[in-house]
């Protein structure tokens, strides 16, 4: 693939037929984060994923409520995807692989703060350039969603999950949210401004549940299952 100083060259030269070209093979590097993806997951078993920020401290409550929320749901016999860095995603991991279950890491390259942590069992590390890419195997190969306090890499994760469920392009799957201090307040607005404005239907208030501990987050996992038939998002 041409590299970033071809395409600067090109745009001051105004070769605009090489940009064209790299946009092209551009394609490949894209189809292969994906057959990578699906050749490593698609044998990976019910799986939640936790998501979270990557700047939370060891010695935060969140962090704690991430590993315990990993640990009771290996317990429960599902394996644990995080995006594979520090913060909530590394606890995430943490609780997974001490609890002797799957751990699995989605990990992006990004210039400042993205490493993987070393708690992914190193079979189920993932390394991804694109966050579309990265966003399609947590869609396609988790059974629930556990969202801590996060920045927008969590926000936005965390509404696309609503949207295609709200939108029924992929099938319905718990999605609960840790921290009502951290949560209400944004909830309250989607109340009070999204549905009041009639953007959302009340219904789709529905598609989320707010908790407060790991046991509640881990059991209302449990507790979706027991009503619906535990299968693959595909």
């Amino acid at each position: 693939m041409i590299g970033d100083d071809k395409i600067r060259n090109a745009f001051e030269n105004k070769n605009w037929q090489e940009i064209k070209v790299t946009d092209s093979w551009q394609i490949f590097k894209i189809m292969a984060e994906f057959v990578d993806g699906f050749e490593k997951l698609a044998k990976i078993g019910p799986c939640v994923s936790i998501f979270g920020s990557a700047r939370t401290p060891q010695g935060s409550k969140y962090y704690k409520l991430a590993e315990d929320t990993a640990r009771l749901l290996t317990e429960s016999g599902y394996g644990v995807i995080s995006g594979g860095g520090p913060g909530i995603m590394e606890a995430a991991n943490k609780g997974a692989y001490e609890a002797g279950g799957k751990s699995v890491g989605l990990n992006i390259e990004l210039p400042f703060e993205q490493f993987h942590n070393k708690y992914i069992d190193r079979d189920k590390l993932l390394e991804f350039d694109y966050f579309f890419v990265r966003k399609v195997m947590f869609m396609k190969y988790s059974q629930g969603y556990i969202v801590l306090p996060g920045g927008f890499g969590t926000m936005d994760e965390l509404f696309e999950a609503i949207t295609l469920i709200q939108t029924g392009k992929i099938a319905r799957f718990p999605i609960v949210l840790v921290g009502k201090d951290y949560w209400e307040p944004l909830m309250d607005w989607v109340k009070n401004q999204m549905l009041e404005e009639k953007n959302i239907s009340a219904d789709d208030l529905n598609l989320y549940r707010l908790v407060d501990t790991a046991e509640e987050a881990a059991e209302h996992i449990v507790r979706f299952y027991e009503k619906y038939v535990l299968k693959p998002n595909f």
